[in-house]
């Protein structure tokens, strides 16, 4: 074999070698990359936001946590239409902040949160301003989700956003009876 054969083979060996370990390091950034985690959390008096929620964690491969009052709401504390009943009373009152039974030990970790609510008097439930006054919102991306028997989600957007100027709401839907693809769509 001659020695220009034997050196053209060599060095073929070596540079697969080089771009195999090459491949390798890429390959293993790409798995040390941490993967964007998602939180959906939402606060349902009867039941019908956190259906909406679990599915919309199912859709965004999220986390799902529910916010649990210390003191869980009765049909009584929803009766709208009795000015004395707690949800009355509590919407009422700009500083009515209802405890919240659960905390989130690890919210640090989340960069995206979707945060559902009933609309109740055309905004959010104060316990949701109870929420976001629990956590710092810094470098999170917050999308709102609502369910409602009659009302939009916009006046919660802007009540919400006013309020809360530090936090970056980008988007804010209401979600009566979604379809997956209507999930997928705010997902994206």
């Amino acid at each position: 074999m001659s020695m220009a054969m034997l050196c053209m083979i060599l060095c073929g060996c070596s540079q697969n070698k080089n771009q195999k370990a090459m491949s390798e390091n890429q390959n293993a950034t790409v798995a040390e990359t941490p993967q964007k985690k998602a939180l959906v959390i939402c606060f349902s008096a009867s039941g019908v936001t956190k259906g909406v929620a679990g599915r919309l964690a199912k859709a965004a491969g999220a986390d799902f946590v529910e916010i649990v009052p210390e003191q869980r709401y009765t049909d009584a504390d929803l009766d709208w239409r009795d000015k004395n009943s707690r949800s009355s009373v509590e919407m009422k009152d700009p500083e009515s902040r209802p405890a919240i039974a659960n905390k989130i030990v690890n919210f640090a970790d989340y960069e995206t949160v979707y945060v559902g609510f009933p609309i109740w008097w055309y905004t959010a439930p104060t316990i949701i301003n109870t929420f976001f006054e629990s956590y710092d919102f810094t470098g999170k991306t917050v999308v709102l989700f609502a369910t409602s028997g009659g009302s939009g989600i916009d006046k919660a957007r802007k009540d919400l956003s006013a309020k809360y100027p530090n936090i970056k709401i980008v988007d804010a839907k209401l979600l009566n009876s979604p379809t997956d693809e209507d999930l997928e769509s705010l997902v994206k």
